[in-house]
């Protein structure tokens, strides 16, 4: 009888030894696969150069250019001078953005 037990016992060790070692490759290759998306998904958050600045921030600098080119022209009757001085706001606007929201762009 206890030759019996010792080989029932036996059996079912090694069953959950099998059923631990499945678990423990099944979770290693989760932690792969989940450090692979982790790897290869781009970061979320603030990169590059508009990130920078808060969605008002950008929406402000854009609305506020565009009026400005807006009245450069309907205000400025030589196309010259419109020229010139809608390539000098584009000029200018990265320093005015610096004085105006006090941090770089």
């Amino acid at each position: 009888m206890s030759k019996e037990r010792a080989r029932r016992r036996e059996a079912r060790q090694a069953q959950l030894e099998r059923e631990r070692a499945v678990r423990l490759r099944r979770v290693a290759r989760r932690e792969r696969r989940r450090a692979l998306v982790r790897r290869l998904t781009p970061r979320r958050g603030r990169t590059g150069r508009l990130a920078r600045h808060t969605r008002g921030e950008r929406a402000a600098i854009v609305l506020l250019t565009g009026a400005a080119l807006i009245g450069i022209w309907s205000l400025v009757d030589d196309l010259a001078l419109r020229l010139a001085l809608v390539v000098l706001l584009l000029l200018v606007l990265p320093a005015i953005v610096v004085i105006a929201l006090d941090r770089r762009i």
